[in-house]
């Protein structure tokens, strides 16, 4: 994806929909350790980060314009069978098998394995994070909304992560040609949100802007230089892909998602002859009245394409 940027088909399209103001969070510009830290409720960076203003187009009025292979995301609809999405019993033994049979219908694959899942909200989580905790896992909990532009996977955290849960979950099936990561993600709080997650079309970002963020799951936050010594085997550590700002970046949301709406977006192609990544984060939507605390479900997944 380097190189010149492409004009963008269905510009006037895409430039006649509503726009709300938005401070989105990137990486600075210099060169950081970056770290991600996740504990029970928070999360912190290292680095510096920056609030740049922009606007997120709203794509509500032109749902069916976006489509994986263009835009790295699309809207689809999907009634869950879960009552009630704080019920991890029923979150474990339905819907996961739900979301497989989804987004194989979304962007037919020939198998899904979905991976975990994670509950999110706007709400006040102060309190939960100052809870001791011992052996945090960092799936099926509930944490903050994503405080900046990122991917989820870099490259070799996807590739191995696809290999890996193939062989998992499909022990006799044959190799695949092609595997693509993703998350699907849905409110389950009324509309509007006042932290609304924001995707960017994956045309419109590319490989200079970019910097690994390596995961670190703890019980607690490491204090002072502790955050960026030096660890032994970081290099082939589970990590994420962040941004830094460019003005050419585009950024989207769906106002007032409801419950049978849902969101499918990439972390990572294995073909990059297509939109292969699709930037995220959530953002706070002053551009709407009577906005609601946001309370979303996401779940991470790997769809395998068989050769053809």
């Amino acid at each position: 994806m380097g190189g010149v940027v492409e004009p963008i088909e269905g510009d006037a399209i895409e430039d006649s929909v509503r726009a709300a103001p938005a401070l989105i969070r990137y990486l600075a510009e210099g060169d950081y350790v970056t770290r991600r830290y996740v504990s029970r409720g928070a999360e912190i960076n290292t680095g510096d980060y920056v609030d740049h203003a922009t606007v997120v187009r709203d794509g509500m009025p032109i749902r069916d314009h976006f489509t994986l292979d263009r835009h790295g995301f699309m809207i689809g609809r999907h009634r869950s069978a879960i009552a009630d999405f704080h019920d991890r019993e029923a979150v474990d033994a339905g819907y996961l098998r739900e979301v497989e049979q989804l987004v194989a219908r979304m962007c037919g694959a020939d198998r899904v394995a979905a991976q975990g899942w994670m509950i999110r909200t706007s709400a006040d989580l102060s309190a939960r994070a100052k809870e001791k905790v011992e052996n945090y896992r960092h799936a099926g909990g509930i944490q903050p909304p994503a405080g900046e532009a990122h991917v989820d996977y870099n490259e070799i955290t996807g590739r191995r992560a696809a290999a890996r849960i193939h062989a998992q979950a499909f022990p006799d099936a044959p190799p695949y040609a092609r595997y693509i990561c993703f998350s699907l993600w849905r409110t389950f709080s009324p509309g509007p949100q006042d932290w609304p997650l924001a995707v960017c079309d994956g045309r419109t970002v590319r490989d200079e802007e970019t910097a690994s963020n390596t995961l670190f799951v703890v019980d607690e936050f490491p204090i002072g230089d502790a955050l960026t010594a030096p660890v032994e085997g970081e290099e082939d550590m589970i990590a994420a892909t962040i941004f830094r700002y460019r003005p050419r970046h585009r950024w989207w949301y769906f106002s007032n998602m409801a419950a049978d709406d849902v969101l499918l977006f990439k972390f990572q192609d294995s073909d990059h002859s297509v939109t292969w990544r699709c930037p995220h984060t959530a953002f706070h939507d002053t551009s709407l009245p009577d906005a609601k605390t946001r309370s979303s479900i996401e779940v991470r997944c790997v769809a395998y394409f068989d050769p053809t």
